[in-house]
């Protein structure tokens, strides 16, 4: 056992894992500039063409810039814990890892467990949205996709089996198995369409920007909390922040990322600063094109596009595209982050070994983006939105919350652990990132916290039938086959 004790030795074995699989995949794929549009796909997806209108129609009208703000700030502080973890532990399995080294294996299999069925709504949440944004593209230039073939065969709207949902989860799987550097080529390519149409919106919307829409700036406080005035800016960015649910998904390419400790910080934080930009700009032409009272709909750039006249019918169809290609590299990012997780617990001993498997060619986690496609494809195929919807955010809030408070943990457990990046004012930081994710927790339904406790009840009963034993074993011996310790596996990674 490593010199320490128990703690130590996974710490050593964790990174001594980190090495590894720098060598098993594909350690050059990803640098500084894909890993940043890694997080934008995830980070610039549905919310861009839903979140904005819903907040400022029903809570901070105009001043939904500032809730954009204030939501930007407090992803900017977790994503500042996100990057000194990533710097010191530059692991594949992200909050699942972190958790493991600060708290121990039991934290670490929960976190880990939560994670992967929220990443498997997520990706299958994205799919359904994709699937409706498809079918009214096709429809927009004449064809008719049966109503039958592109709804899930339960729900308000039912149908037989959505087909477009499966096959965009098939297809990214697909992407995702052929290798790293592939992928975020693909991905690279949609992100870069998507921003460059959400640019002309705004280019071209500024134009339409009528002053009054704009007044007043912070509507009159209507009487509940959160009914506008400056509590509805309040309640805006906590309907906002859900929007950035998805830039921790950049610290899962650790370990096919060129110089990790230095590009995936530059990835989580670069991804948070482009996201507020754009959602600003955005914020600012949808709510000065049109009235915030009626952007509360199901796609308010269309509506505020709508409202410019009949001279802009050709930037509907272009933000159409956006949405189906935007939607698409979302789908693959949140299926990369749930992959390298799923890996990552396995080569640990949490679960099964078949799962840790890295095709010789590929350098892929092949197992992993089979099982998690097929199944993400079955769930997208057969379960409607409105359930998808209330089934996800808990998991990953509570990652921010582990995440924030490990980043103490480890600096004062592990005072000389390597950190090329750290954050400022650690407690303050750390403290204000905690608090706003719990309050945000909060708000959820009582649904969402049921299925976190039966999915939970669920792991806890695996994690002492199964991966204790297994894990326990295998990260002593992970540990015992590195003699240098954590020092020898610092060195391994650059």
């Amino acid at each position: 056992m490593s010199p320490g004790g128990p703690d130590r030795a996974n710490l050593d074995a964790i990174l001594t894992t980190a090495a590894r699989d720098r060598k098993r995949l594909d350690s050059q794929a990803l640098g500084a500039f894909s890993l940043t549009l890694l997080g934008v796909a995830s980070v610039v997806g549905a919310g861009i063409f839903v979140v904005t209108g819903d907040a400022a129609a029903h809570y901070a009208g105009p001043a939904v810039l500032v809730s954009f703000v204030l939501a930007g700030i407090v992803a900017g502080l977790t994503a500042l814990c996100y990057a000194e973890l990533a710097s010191a532990i530059p692991a594949a399995g992200s909050t699942y890892s972190y958790a493991f080294a600060a708290f121990g294996p039991f934290v670490g299999w929960f976190i880990g467990w939560d994670l992967l069925l929220e990443y498997l709504f997520a990706a299958s949440t994205v799919a359904v949205g994709w699937s409706g944004y498809l079918v009214d593209l096709c429809a927009s230039v004449g064809i008719q996709v049966p109503h039958d073939l592109a709804n899930a065969p339960f729900g308000d709207d039912a149908g037989i089996v959505n087909l477009p949902a499966l096959g965009i989860m098939l297809l990214t799987s697909g992407a995702l198995y052929l290798g790293t550097k592939e992928s975020a080529i693909a991905n690279n390519s949609m992100v870069a369409l998507k921003l460059l149409i959400l640019v002309v919106v705004v280019v071209v919307g500024v134009f339409y920007v009528s002053a009054s829409n704009l007044e007043p700036f912070v509507p009159a406080h209507a009487g509940g909390f959160g009914d506008f005035g400056w509590t509805g800016v309040l309640r805006g960015a906590g309907v906002v922040f859900f929007a950035y649910i998805g830039f921790d998904a950049v610290s899962t390419a650790a370990a096919e990322a060129r110089n990790p400790r230095r590009t995936v910080p530059i990835g989580l934080l670069g991804t948070v600063l482009i996201a507020t930009a754009i959602y600003i700009a955005v914020g600012f032409v949808l709510t000065g094109m049109l009235d915030y009272r009626q952007l509360g709909v199901s796609d308010p750039i269309a509506a505020a596009i709508h409202a410019a006249g009949p001279n802009l019918e050709w930037l509907l169809r272009a933000t159409d595209v956006a949405a189906v290609v935007g939607l698409a590299s979302t789908v693959l990012v949140t299926l990369y982050g749930q992959t390298r997780i799923f890996m990552r617990m396995s080569e640990d001993g949490m679960l099964p070994p078949a799962f840790g498997r890295v095709g010789a060619k590929t350098r892929t986690p092949h197992v992993s983006i089979l099982v998690c496609g097929v199944a993400g494809g079955i769930v997208a195929a057969f379960v409607p939105l409105s359930v998808l919807g209330e089934l996800i955010s808990i998991g990953t809030l509570l990652a921010f919350v582990i995440v924030s408070a490990g980043v103490v943990v480890m600096r004062r457990r592990y005072p000389d652990l390597e950190r090329p990046f750290r954050v400022p004012a650690l407690p303050l930081v750390a403290a204000a990132a905690i608090l706003s994710s719990l309050a945000l927790m909060a708000t959820l339904p009582g649904a969402t916290w049921i299925r976190l406790a039966v999915w939970a009840l669920i792991g806890i009963c695996i994690y002492f039938f199964y991966a204790r034993q297994h894990s326990g074993e295998r990260m002593q011996a992970i540990a015992a086959s590195n003699p240098g310790g954590l020092d020898a596996a610092e060195e391994a990674i650059p």
